[in-house]
C-alpha cells in the first residue's frame, strides 16, 4: 500500500505533461491562445517543476519527507482545480505554474520516501523498479487518458482529474507511510529564485521574439535581464554553503557532457510532442483520443531502446549509445521535416516517430548511467536531481526556441497566402478574417505545416548537437566498463 501511495503521486505528476498536450488545440480555441503562446501552458509547468525540483528534495529533507510530500500532492490538487475553472489564458498559466511548484516538492520527497519506508536489498529493489516503470509509462498513459477525457468530457478534465487521486493520496498517506527522520540543512531560497526566475526570462524573450521580432525593446529587455539574473544565480551558488545546484557537479568532463546532451535532446522531445499535437490534429483531423492513440508506439519503442542499451552496455559501454541515439532522434527529426498538408499518419509521421523513439530509448539509460557514475553516495541524489531539472529546463528553453522558429516561418507563409485567400474568400470570411487575423482552412493548414517544418529543423540540429557533444566530450575508461560488467573498478559507482 505504502509503493501504491507513492507510485500514484509519481504517475500523476509524471502524467500531466502529456496529458494537457492531447488537450492544447482544445485549449487555444477555448481561452484565445495564438500558437507561439500556446507553448507556455507547457513551459509555465516544466519551468516551475524543474527549477524548483532540487529545492523541493532539500525541503523533504529538512522538514520530514511524509509531511512535505503530502503538502506537495494537495498544492498540486488545488493547482489542478483552479487550471480546470480557468477563464482566460492568464488564469491558466497561473494555476500551471503552482501546478510545478507542487510537483516539484512531492515528485523527489516521493523517491525519497522508497528509500526510508523499504528495506534495503531486494524489497528496495523491486520498489525502485516499480517507481521507474510508472515513470516511464506515465507519458503513454497521460496520451491515452488526455485523449479519453477531451474526447468524452472536455479539455478541462486533464486539469480536474488530478483533484480526487490527489485528495486519495493526502488521506492514505499517513495511514501506509511512516515519518522519516528530519536532517538539519539551509533552504538555499534565493538559488532556487533566481535559477527559475531566469530561465522564466530567458524563454519569455524567445516567445516574444516569435511575435514581435528580435528588435522588440521587451524582447530585448527580457534578454538583458535573464543574463542579470542568471549570473546572479551563479553568485549565489558559488558562495553558498549548501548550494540548491552543486557546481563542482560539472567539473568532471563526462558529467558536465551528459547535462549538455540531455539540455539538446528534452529541447527535441518535448517540441517533437508539441508540434505533432498540433499537426496530427489541426491538419491531419485526428480527434484527441485518435491522437492519444497516435503516440502509443512512441512509448513502446523507447522502452525497446532502452532495453537493448540496457542488454549490451556492459558490453560497449555507453557512449556508444548516445551518439547512435542522438543521430537516430536527428534522423527522425530530419525525415519529419518533410512533412506538408498532403501528408498521412502511415507516410509520413509513424516511421520518423519509430526512429526517433528508438533513439531517444537508447539515450535514456545511457545519460543516467552516465550522470550517476564516479558519484559518491552522498551525492547521488543530487547528480539524479540536476538530471532531472535539466531535462525540463532543457525542455521548456528549446521548446522557446522552436516555438521563435516555426513563429518566423509561419508568419512568412502567411504573407504568401494572404492574396491567394482574399482572391477566394467570401464576404463573410473576409469579415472574420479583418476581426480576428487568422486565416480559415485550407490556408491555416499551409501555415501551420511551414512553421512546424522550420521547427523540427532546428529540432534535428539540437540532436545533431547532442550527438557532437557525445563523441567529444565522453570519455569510457576501462574502469567504468569494468565496473558495468560486476567487477569492482577503481572510484565509486
Amino acid at each position: 500500500m505504502a509503493l501504491l501511495v507513492i507510485a500514484s503521486c509519481q504517475l500523476m505528476v509524471v502524467l500531466d505533461i502529456t496529458i494537457v498536450n492531447i488537450a492544447l488545440p482544445h485549449i487555444q480555441s477555448s481561452l484565445d491562445f495564438s500558437t507561439t503562446s500556446l507553448s507556455w501552458v507547457v513551459n509555465a509547468y516544466t519551468l516551475t517543476f524543474g527549477g524548483l525540483l532540487l529545492l523541493g528534495g532539500r525541503t523533504g529533507d529538512i522538514l520530514g519527507r511524509r509531511r512535505v510530500f503530502v503538502f506537495g500532492v494537495l498544492l498540486f490538487a488545488l493547482a489542478s482545480l483552479l487550471g480546470g475553472f480557468a477563464q482566460n489564458s492568464g488564469q491558466l498559466l497561473a494555476a500551471r505554474a503552482l501546478q510545478g511548484v507542487g510537483g516539484a516538492i512531492a515528485s523527489p520527497t516521493a523517491l525519497s520516501l522508497v528509500s526510508t519506508t523499504f528495506r534495503e536489498g531486494p524489497e528496495r529493489n523491486r520498489a525502485f523498479g516499480v517507481f521507474a516503470a510508472v515513470s516511464a509509462g506515465g507519458g503513454a498513459i497521460g496520451l491515452l487518458a488526455g485523449g479519453l477525457l477531451v474526447e468524452w468530457l472536455d479539455w478541462r478534465w486533464v486539469l480536474f482529474v488530478n483533484v480526487p487521486i490527489g485528495l486519495l493520496i493526502a488521506l492514505a498517506t499517513p495511514r501506509w507511510i511512516r515519518e522519516s527522520e528530519r536532517h538539519p540543512g539551509h533552504f538555499d531560497v534565493t538559488g532556487a529564485l533566481t535559477s527559475t526566475v531566469g530561465m522564466v526570462l530567458l524563454v519569455y524573450g524567445f516567445i516574444r521574439a516569435a511575435q514581435d521580432g528580435w528588435r522588440d525593446a521587451l524582447t530585448l529587455a527580457s534578454f538583458a535581464a535573464a543574463v542579470i539574473v542568471l549570473a546572479g544565480f551563479i553568485l549565489v551558488e558559488r558562495r553558498s554553503r549548501q548550494p540548491i545546484t552543486p557546481l563542482h557537479m560539472f567539473a568532471d568532463r563526462n558529467r558536465a557532457g551528459t547535462y549538455g546532451i540531455m539540455l539538446c535532446l528534452a529541447a527535441a522531445i518535448f517540441g517533437m510532442f508539441f508540434f505533432l499535437t498540433l499537426f496530427v490534429q489541426n491538419v491531419l483531423d485526428f480527434s484527441p483520443l485518435q491522437a492519444g492513440l497516435a503516440f502509443l508506439p512512441v512509448s513502446a519503442v523507447i522502452a525497446i531502446g532502452a532495453g537493448l542499451a540496457s542488454r549490451f552496455l556492459p558490453t560497449y559501454g555507453p557512449k556508444p549509445f548516445m551518439v547512435v541515439g542522438a543521430i537516430l532522434a536527428a534522423a527522425g527529426l530530419a525525415w519529419l521535416t518533410l512533412t506538408d498538408v498532403h501528408s498521412t499518419y502511415a507516410g509520413s509521421v509513424l516511421g520518423p516517430m519509430l526512429v526517433f523513439s528508438l533513439g531517444m530509448g537508447m539515450e535514456f539509460v545511457s545519460l543516467t548511467l552516465m550522470a550517476l557514475s564516479n558519484v559518491t553516495t552522498r551525492e547521488t541524489g543530487a547528480a539524479s536531481g540536476l538530471l532531472n531539472a535539466t531535462q525540463q529546463v532543457g525542455g521548456s528553453l528549446g521548446l522557446s526556441i522552436l516555438v521563435t522558429m516555426y513563429g518566423t516561418a509561419s508568419t512568412n507563409e502567411a504573407e504568401k497566402q494572404v492574396p491567394d485567400f482574399l482572391q477566394q474568400a467570401t464576404p463573410a470570411e473576409r469579415l472574420r478574417f479583418e476581426r480576428t487575423g487568422q486565416l480559415p482552412k485550407p490556408w491555416s493548414d499551409e501555415v501551420l505545416t511551414s512553421g512546424v517544418s522550420a521547427a523540427f529543423i532546428m529540432a534535428a540540429i539540437f540532436t545533431v548537437a547532442a550527438a557532437l557533444i557525445a563523441l567529444v566530450v565522453i570519455q569510457v575508461r576501462p574502469s567504468d566498463l569494468d565496473r558495468l560488467k560486476g567487477g569492482a573498478g577503481p572510484g565509486p559507482l
